[in-house]
């Protein structure tokens, strides 16, 4: 089944990650005038990476009560505090390290030098989200999840064919031999990232636009790719938030789409 998810094209990578650091910081200041806290979810990828430089730099950041944003992360590589692999290391270097957040507020993926396991680490942070959550629910309200994309169209650590992407629980899950290194990795469940209230998937290059069209047809991408072929819907097709879900993509990403 196709997605009727809005696709809204940008000429090029530094655009999109301009453009999204933009809607980001106004959906931010819009959340804001109805609720707090805000709670957020970001993921790695470079052209994540790069929107989160734009933020930096645009002015409209000031205009965000960062004190009262959580940031959560939609998955995370089980390496180390302050290893390069981790996707919160990225994100401190490319915002957060000079925002005014709350060190309390920054929820990082326990590694393997604070517990135990990738098992353990996915357990604490289902804890923790719990924790965040409202009255009776197992997740906190996340006003905005940011989603890189691969090639073979995962999302967060969720990848194709892999059994982590039919868990239907609330929360984070351990996967053990993600298809791409490092292995180990904890993500939140497909469940959980459809719960937000929007979901943006960010995608730049050519590379990608095979994905990113069987994503919006539904369907799935050959084995020699990475995809299932069995006509399952790529991962990201998958994701449907509970508000809204929105492609924001580059130009080059769409050349596969009809």
């Amino acid at each position: 089944m196709s997605t009727t998810a809005p696709v809204v094209v940008h000429p090029d990578g530094e655009l999109l990650a301009r453009a999204t650091a933009a809607r980001f910081l106004l959906a931010l200041v819009d959340a804001q005038s109805v609720a707090t806290p805000v709670h957020v979810a970001l993921t790695g990828g470079s052209i994540l990476v790069d929107t989160l430089r734009a933020v930096a730099a645009d002015p409209l950041r000031d205009a965000v009560d960062w004190t009262a944003v959580h940031v959560w992360w939609g998955d995370e590589r089980f390496v180390p505090a302050g290893h390069a692999d981790r996707n919160d290391r990225e994100a401190v270097e490319a915002l957060l390290g000079d925002l005014p957040l709350r060190p309390e507020h920054v929820h990082a993926v326990p590694g393997p030098d604070a517990v135990a396991d990738v098992d353990a680490a996915a357990r604490a942070y289902t804890e923790e989200l719990a924790r965040h959550a409202a009255p009776g629910e197992a997740v906190p309200e996340l006003a905005v999840v940011l989603l890189g994309m691969g090639p073979d169209g995962h999302v967060a650590s969720l990848f194709p064919g892999r059994p982590s992407l039919g868990d239907q629980s609330l929360g984070a899950l351990a996967e053990h031999d993600s298809p791409k290194p490092p292995p180990e990795r904890i993500s939140l469940t497909l469940p959980t990232l459809c719960t937000a209230h929007q979901v943006w998937l960010v995608v730049s290059g050519e590379g990608k636009a095979p994905a990113v069209a069987a994503a919006l047809e539904g369907t799935s991408l050959p084995e020699a790719v990475g995809g299932t072929g069995d006509g399952e819907s790529v991962p990201a097709g998958r994701v449907q938030a509970r508000g809204r879900t929105l492609w924001l993509v580059d130009l080059a990403a769409t050349s596969a789409l009809p």
